[in-house]
């Protein structure tokens, strides 16, 4: 069998299962079955397989044919500057998280292009900490630690075994040693208030995660939101305004058409506080952020 052949029986196998873009699945699976780039396998479409490599690419479609998400296949998920490490431990990072660490930076002083980072941040004002409060595999957390370095970083997770694979993460991305990871209960694990809080919480209607076939791969943990999806952001505001400190800032990630309710949320816990809604690059509700006042 040679590789466009494989590959067309892929792209097959994958549309009958109701994979939307089969055709492009079905050849970065074909890349990673081979260990080859594009370009490598454009040029040799008609490259015979071994029976080893048929086998190895079979079982990769059928995993894929079972609605496992391709990232969990491939074990790997880029996100802004990191290529992760990604398994059923955690949930997969999506890219519109990746506004969520953006408006954190914007939090923190710009590096000017001379300065050896080049167009990394650093904190300003003497140390700063941040706290990335469900962290999941460390998409967040360690991100702020690579682009921000100086920044401290505390993430916190209720599961031990997503702990464990963002601590592999960190090494992986050399940041181990300025990311403290923490067991506990949202802000539980916290032993001081910090300068910002970021947080992807579940937000998923409990409906709509039950009715998404990728979705039953990931850990309920982590996705369900209860009936409306705030209900993990409720308890989180309720403990929030004690855990940050003077001039300190928040951000959260919420689901499209949950703006006016997560605003109301973060304008009753934070009263006299600067709230307001960031739309993502489509224009969806995605990120609200709360800004307190320096102390006087």
């Amino acid at each position: 069998m040679t590789a466009r052949e494989a590959l067309a029986q892929a792209v097959e196998r994958l549309r009958l299962a109701g994979v939307e873009d089969a055709p492009l699945e079905a050849r970065i699976l074909l890349e990673y079955a081979l260990g080859m780039t594009r370009a490598r396998l454009l040029a040799r479409p008609l490259l015979p397989l071994a029976t080893a490599a048929q086998a190895s690419y079979a079982a990769l479609i059928d995993r894929r044919a079972r609605r496992e998400p391709l990232p969990y296949v491939l074990g790997r998920q880029p996100f802004r500057r990191l290529d992760l490490l990604v398994d059923r431990r955690a949930l997969i990072p999506r890219p519109e998280t990746e506004l969520l660490v953006e408006l954190a930076l914007g939090y923190l002083t710009p590096l000017p292009p001379s300065h050896p980072f080049g167009g990394l941040r650093r904190v300003g004002k003497g140390e700063r900490i941040a706290a990335d409060v469900g962290t999941g595999s460390g998409a967040i957390a360690i991100s702020l630690a690579v682009e921000a370095p100086l920044l401290r970083v505390l993430a916190t997770d209720l599961s031990s075994d997503a702990l464990a694979l963002a601590r592999e993460n960190a090494r992986r991305h050399d940041v181990a040693d300025r990311v403290t990871f923490l067991l506990g209960d949202l802000l539980d694990p916290l032993s001081e208030p910090v300068d910002l809080i970021v947080a992807n919480l579940p937000y998923v209607p409990t409906a709509e995660a039950a009715s998404q076939p990728e979705l039953s791969w990931e850990p309920r943990l982590a996705l369900d939101g209860g009936p409306d999806g705030l209900d993990a952001y409720r308890r989180f505001l309720e403990q929030t305004p004690e855990a940050l400190r003077p001039g300190g800032c928040l951000l959260f990630e919420i689901g499209a058409g949950q703006g006016g309710a997560a605003l109301a949320l973060a304008s009753r816990a934070f009263p006299g506080a600067g709230v307001r809604l960031h739309g993502d690059y489509a224009g969806r509700d995605r990120v609200v952020e709360v800004r307190l006042a320096e102390a006087r």
